[in-house]
């Protein structure tokens, strides 16, 4: 009976310690910035593209849309349309072809060339 006291108290006592390393997490790592590209640039050509009519865009004119999500903090999130981890590189690709990525979405192909993505991008890291 005592050898049995003793595994169950050693049992217990490792409880809150595999409790708590089990629970933790950590963030992910923000995403790396666009250090190619004009944010400068790519604040205008986000006006000009109209993606403000689905999307709400710090520090853009006229961008207050609804349809699509905010995108505000944008250089904080983990993931791009929930399907591509945040980095330059995939957020280049989901502007220049949404659908390439995930078929059926409700972004629309606009025609973006890769610089114009590529300014996109770096403005769109500096909302972070």
């Amino acid at each position: 009976m005592s050898r049995r006291l003793w595994m169950l108290a050693t049992v217990l006592a490792a409880l809150p310690v595999v409790g708590v390393t089990g629970c933790a997490s950590t963030s992910p790592p923000p995403p790396p910035e666009s250090r190619a590209g004009r944010p400068d640039r790519g604040a205008k050509l986000i006006a000009q593209y109209g993606c403000g009519s689905c999307h709400t865009i710090p520090g853009v004119d006229r961008a207050g849309g609804l349809v699509g999500p905010p995108l505000t903090r944008f250089g904080a999130r983990s993931y791009i349309a929930g399907e591509l981890p945040n980095n330059a590189d995939n957020l280049r690709r989901w502007i220049t072809d949404p659908q390439a990525v995930e078929a059926g979405t409700a972004m629309p192909n606009l025609g973006v060339s890769a610089i114009d993505a590529q300014d996109i991008a770096a403005y769109l890291y500096t909302l972070d």
